[in-house]
């Protein structure tokens, strides 16, 4: 699986589930780069590290893609933690 795929899978669950959308938003916003508007491509999107390091602590591999499932189950988790 790629992450082309999963992403895909994601755009699929947040149209049948509009909920889904707003907290990919949400989530998402929070672990964006800092001074992201100055750095192509403009994005607010988290740097390649933080994604690797996410990905080795979750999985024990940066490398693993995880699935649309276990992305939707970090963002209601993230959604929790993120109220306290």
């Amino acid at each position: 699986m790629s992450y082309g795929s999963v992403t895909n899978r994601m755009i699929g669950r947040a149209l049948l589930r509009p909920t889904l959308l707003l907290l990919m938003v949400r989530v998402g916003w929070r672990f964006r780069r800092r001074d992201w508007y100055r750095r192509w491509p403009f994005l607010p999107v988290p740097p390649a590290e933080y994604l690797a390091w996410r990905l080795h602590t979750a999985f024990g591999d940066e490398e693993r893609v995880p699935s649309a499932q276990e992305v939707e189950v970090y963002l209601r988790w993230a959604q929790r933690v993120g109220k306290r």
